[in-house]
């Protein structure tokens, strides 16, 4: 049987117009017509031999198959554009800035850095772990060339994934926080301003169970060793949980359901930046390969 090579600018098409949201975004980001990205999918389903679009009110989106092909789509592109960026990069001088939430320091960042100094080795790269709104500003003020963070409704940004939020505790029953009716629940936060413990205090309120601040931390090592402790409850997400921490069941605990909490890829508004548009790419395949699946930014037209 001959195999057949799947066509580069029309997976890229697939994958950029998946990012955006929509394939007329992916038209304008790419430098092309509607009508000629329309035909690239339409190639790519043809070279694929199978549907990987479908209607979807007054859009599209990923069929089963086209979900499956988008991760392979991701991979193969990331390689081309890593070895393309090995070949070129004795070319390419300069540094670049990135800033993550703790959260990912070290489940995203080591890789999203090998892979991007191999790539590029003359170009320096700068990461900074930060807070929330301190991530926002520095991308705001030209500090920050990209930065992965969750959204507070300031800025806007590529939507990367919605992550659930999770009520923790400690793992250990040694030290297992006990409810008692006569007394506030307490809580673990990180210093005001946090759109989590924001969260969690409306929550909280909403559902008429008191509270308390019971420890505040500058930072998440603090938060883990705090709730750890049985200090009391916290509001985060599972990612990079570590193991003295546990998820708590919503409805076992009588603690209120959370909703999910996007996290998104903030670009500063300096001129185009190939190198910016590369360690963008290698931070979603990272993330695509960390995360679950279903938490993953879908297409809807």
């Amino acid at each position: 049987m001959r195999l057949t090579n799947l066509d580069m600018d029309a997976l890229r098409s697939f994958v950029t117009g998946t990012d955006a949201g929509s394939f007329a975004r992916a038209a304008d980001r790419l430098g092309r017509s509607t009508s000629a990205v329309s035909a690239q999918l339409k190639k790519l389903e043809e070279q694929a031999g199978v549907a990987i679009m479908r209607r979807s009110g007054r859009g599209l989106a990923l069929t089963e198959s086209g979900e499956a092909l988008l991760s392979y789509a991701r991979r193969l592109l990331s390689l081309n554009d890593e070895a393309i960026g090995a070949v070129r990069g004795v070319e390419l001088e300069g540094w670049i800035r990135l800033g993550l939430q703790a959260d990912f320091g070290e489940t995203v960042l080591p890789q999203v850095l090998g892979r991007f100094a191999r790539a590029h080795p003359k170009v320096r790269i700068e990461g900074h772990t930060a807070r929330n709104r301190e991530l926002a500003d520095r991308v705001a003020t030209g500090q920050l060339d990209l930065a992965l963070a969750w959204d507070d409704g300031r800025a806007d940004g590529e939507r990367i994934a919605s992550i659930p939020i999770a009520w923790l505790g400690a793992a250990s029953s040694e030290f297992g926080w006990q409810v008692r009716a006569d007394e506030p629940l307490p809580l673990v936060s990180l210093e005001a301003p946090c759109i989590l413990r924001s969260l969690a205090c409306d929550h909280l309120d909403k559902a008429g169970i008191a509270w308390r601040i019971a420890f505040v931390s500058a930072s998440l090592s603090g938060l883990w060793a705090a709730t750890a402790a049985g200090l009391g409850v916290a509001l985060r997400t599972p990612v990079g949980l570590p193991i003295t921490i546990r998820t708590l069941d919503p409805i076992a605990e009588n603690l209120p359901v959370m909703p999910s909490l996007a996290l998104m890829l903030f670009r500063s508004c300096e001129p185009a930046n190939p190198l910016a548009d590369h360690l963008a790419a290698i931070i979603r395949d990272a993330l695509s390969q960390t995360l679950p699946a279903e938490w993953l930014a879908r297409s809807d037209g």
